[in-house]
């Protein structure tokens, strides 16, 4: 990643639920730009973007693919057995600090990003009908802060309670640039976007249509 990738987050930083924490525009341009050269990378492989298939046969709207650990529901593998058997990409360097980064700015600790030692990204991409229903990040054995970062097309992104799917819940407008880091109390949380925003994309971050969302996780696992 380029050197002066971060910044500190402009006003708007809004605390959602404790532990659950937006920060508008914290991505700057070329760190977008840089995103989306290396999602396209991992969009061909070795395990290329797919549609989940659900143990149920349903199949999921976004077309996924993942860094470091394999996410098929509702486990993480070394090799996508799932799709073509190869191992996935290796999580590089650079991506960890960007979370532990970003860890820093939503809590405004640098311990708490010091100490964040993320080892897979889930890479969901929207078309203008994706959506996302509401649900737990559980599969992980690790109760670390997930981190969410939006290019692209901007969407309504709900963030609920840890019982159940009802009420209540927020819904955030999430748009290019922004992040979203969630743990503490809001760490089984459930979330999903209901819908996109088609026409509001990023065209100088090289996705004019469309949505990338970058999640990056602690999985708990050795190996």
């Amino acid at each position: 990643m380029s050197e002066g990738l971060f910044r500190l987050p402009r006003p708007g930083r809004a605390e959602i639920a404790p532990g659950a924490v937006h920060v508008p525009d914290w991505l700057p341009l070329e760190g977008r730009r840089e995103l989306v050269a290396a999602c396209r990378e991992w969009a061909r492989g070795p395990v290329p973007i797919r549609h989940t298939v659900l143990p149920g046969g349903g199949v999921m709207s976004v077309r996924t693919v993942c860094v470091g650990w394999h996410w098929q529901p509702y486990r993480y593998t070394r090799t996508a057995t799932d799709v073509n058997g190869h191992a996935v990409a290796a999580f590089p360097e650079w991506l960890r600090e960007l979370g532990r980064s970003a860890v820093a700015a939503a809590y405004g600790d640098p311990d708490a990003g010091a100490r964040y030692r993320p080892d897979t990204a889930l890479i969901n991409f929207y078309d203008d009908a994706a959506t996302m229903g509401l649900h737990q990040d559980k599969d992980e054995r690790s109760d670390a802060p997930v981190v969410s970062l939006s290019i692209g097309d901007s969407c309504v992104f709900r963030f609920g309670n840890s019982e159940n799917r009802g009420r209540p819940y927020t819904d955030v407008e999430l748009v290019s640039g922004d992040l979203f880091v969630f743990g503490g109390p809001s760490r089984f949380a459930y979330h999903g976007v209901p819908k996109v925003l088609p026409g509001t994309g990023d065209p100088a971050a090289g996705l004019a249509r469309g949505r990338l969302n970058i999640t990056l996780r602690e999985t708990g696992l050795a190996g």
